[in-house]
């Protein structure tokens, strides 16, 4: 299974950064991601606090192996 790149502390970060008035094809450059990544992450997790992140990972994480009722 491919890795992900940035955590999502990562991606919180990055859109508080676009939040606080930084060019975004400035901060999409020096993360070295492109713009429809940029603006998927937006839709995502605009406006998560450190405290909502780690709620939605705690939750992906009991979710994530409980999936074997699901038909394939």
């Amino acid at each position: 299974m491919k890795k992900k790149r940035f955590s999502i502390e990562q991606i919180v970060a990055v859109l508080k950064q676009a939040e606080l008035g930084m060019p975004v094809a400035d901060l999409i450059r020096q993360v070295g991601i492109s713009e429809q990544i940029f603006h998927r992450w937006k839709k995502q997790y605009a406006g998560m606090q450190s405290d909502q992140v780690r709620e939605l990972k705690q939750l992906q994480k009991r979710t994530g192996g409980s999936r074997s009722w699901l038909p394939s």
